[in-house]
This record gives structure tokens, C-alpha cells and sequence, in this order.
């Protein structure tokens, strides 16, 4: 039987075409939200779940990292996407009928300077892919989507407009989620470790524990930060860092972090993709 991924989005989302490049070999399960693929994946309606985190343009995804800790679910993997937004409208449509363009919140930001060159005004949609489904069963000829080659496909739609966004670079970074912790493999690009922790009340807690990181040479290369349960007091941090639990100077850090935090939490450990050093 055929593994399932999950993934946010109707078939040929931005996440549908990281399932196919990344897991080729797993049926893509499109979920309305990434709790709904999330929930596939704890369920076991899905094998794993391919979750977009951020993207280069826009930044981080909004609500996920709020979502990893209430998961259950263990981080395996991470993919790097190139993402190419393409203007796609029904069949015989020219650029210069186009008034409006539909995509994702997360879309629009990273085209927002051909949309303007082109007099065109974005307009949000719950989901890509779905975008481009609304357009082609509208047969309007003044209404596009903003999505993928892939979605185009799927949908009957033609490319009004190929790659249009405003950085040749644009590439959103996924992570894949488990039911179990893999911590047996060692990737030929090093080890990421991901947990979220939050520091005990006490002055300069946080800059206390960092410090354990840096004397004990483990570059961190995330830090991100949100409210717990709509409480300002109570902050809750998401970080990653470069190594494996088993690391003699990773294993110290961490001891030094528990220190002067309340809880740490590990989310996961798996190999760093080869596009994360691309720019190094």
C-alpha cells in the first residue's frame, strides 16, 4: 500500500509540488488547514505531513510555529521549495485582460511588484490552488490565479504570465512531520535539532541561556518568540540549532538551557537539506 503525505492546500498548492519533489513516492493528501494535516498525520490517515514554515520573501508562516509544540508530531525532515508564482488564467486570456489576481496571503507580498506594474489588484484567497479551481470554473477572463505551473495543469488554465516574483531567489522552506522520532540518522550536510523552550522568571534568563550555546560553539540559526495562551507575560521561544542530541558540545548547551528554563521540549532532529547551505 502507498504511503501518504499531507500537506495544506487542494491538489496543485505550493505544497502539493514539495510532496512530489521531495517524497515522490507517497500519495499527496491535500488538508484544508495545517491542523487538518497535522491531524491526518496523528490520526494515521497520513504517514507524514509536509508543513510550509517560511519563505524568503514573506518570512515565517503565520500561526505555525504556535501549532509544532500542540502537534504531538516530530520534525524529520525539511525540504527547500523554489517557488515559481505564475500568472495562470483561463484558456485564450492576455496579460492585458487580467484585473484581478487571486492567491494566498503568503503570495501576494511576493509578487506585489508585477501586480502593480501591471494594474492589477490582488485579491486573498484561503488557498493557491484553489485560486486557480475558482478561476477556471469561472471562465472569466479578467480574473487570474496566482500559483503553479502544476496547478495549471490540474486545472485547464494557461500561463498568462511565468515567474513573476519580485526575487529570482523565492523559496519556501518546509518541514516533514512524523508520528515517531527518527534520531538514528546522521545527513551528509550535518544535523538540525529544532525545540521550543520557555525561560524561568528571572532577570536576563534568556540571555543566560543562550550563552551556553555560544561558550560551547552551537550555531543557532533560528530564535522565534509568541505569547502562550494569550498571556503577555507568559512567552514561549521556537528554536533550531546545527547538531545532533548526541553531540558532546550540543549535549552541553542543552544542559545549560534547562538550567534556567521552566521546560525544554525537543520537536525534532533530522538532516539539514543541501539548499540550506547554498549561500554559505
Amino acid at each position: 500500500m502507498t504511503q501518504k503525505i499531507a500537506f495544506q492546500g487542494e491538489l496543485g498548492a505550493y505544497g502539493h509540488q514539495a510532496c512530489v519533489e521531495a517524497r515522490p513516492d507517497f500519495d499527496p493528501l491535500p488538508c484544508d488547514t495545517f491542523e487538518d494535516a497535522m491531524e491526518a498525520v496523528r490520526s494515521g490517515a497520513a504517514d507524514l505531513g509536509m508543513i510550509a514554515v517560511e519563505n524568503s520573501t514573506y518570512g515565517r508562516v503565520a500561526d505555525v510555529h504556535s501549532l509544532l509544540p500542540k502537534s504531538g508530531l516530530h520534525i524529520v525532515d525539511e525540504a527547500f521549495v523554489r517557488v515559481h508564482v505564475n500568472l495562470l488564467g483561463v484558456k485564450g486570456a492576455a496579460l492585458s485582460d487580467i484585473k484581478e489576481a487571486h492567491g494566498h496571503v503568503v503570495i501576494l507580498p511576493q509578487c506585489a511588484g508585477f501586480l502593480k506594474n501591471h494594474n492589477i489588484t490582488g485579491k486573498v484567497s484561503t488557498d493557491n490552488a484553489r485560486a486557480a479551481r475558482e478561476v477556471a470554473e469561472a471562465k472569466d477572463v479578467t480574473k487570474a490565479a496566482l500559483a503553479s505551473e502544476l496547478a495549471a495543469e490540474i486545472y485547464g488554465l494557461d500561463v498568462v504570465a511565468r515567474h513573476i516574483e519580485d526575487h529570482s531567489r523565492n523559496t519556501t522552506r518546509f518541514i516533514i512531520m512524523s508520528r515517531e522520532p527518527d534520531t538514528t540518522r546522521r545527513g551528509n550536510n550535518g544535523m538540525m535539532m529544532s525545540f521550543v523552550f520557555r525561560v524561568r522568571n528571572i532577570p536576563a534568563a534568556l540571555y543566560k541561556a543562550m550563552g551556553g550555546f555560544a561558550t560551547n560553539g552551537v550555531n543557532m540559526t533560528k530564535l522565534e518568540s509568541y505569547m502562550v495562551d494569550g498571556e503577555f507575560t507568559a512567552t514561549e521561544f521556537y528554536a533550531e540549532i546545527e547538531g545532533h542530541p548526541d553531540d558532546e558540545n550540543v549535549r552541553l548547551a542543552m544542559e545549560e538551557l534547562d538550567y534556567f528554563t521552566d521546560h525544554v521540549r525537543l520537536i525534532g532532529t533530522f538532516p539539514a537539506a543541501a539548499r540550506r547551505h547554498e549561500n554559505r
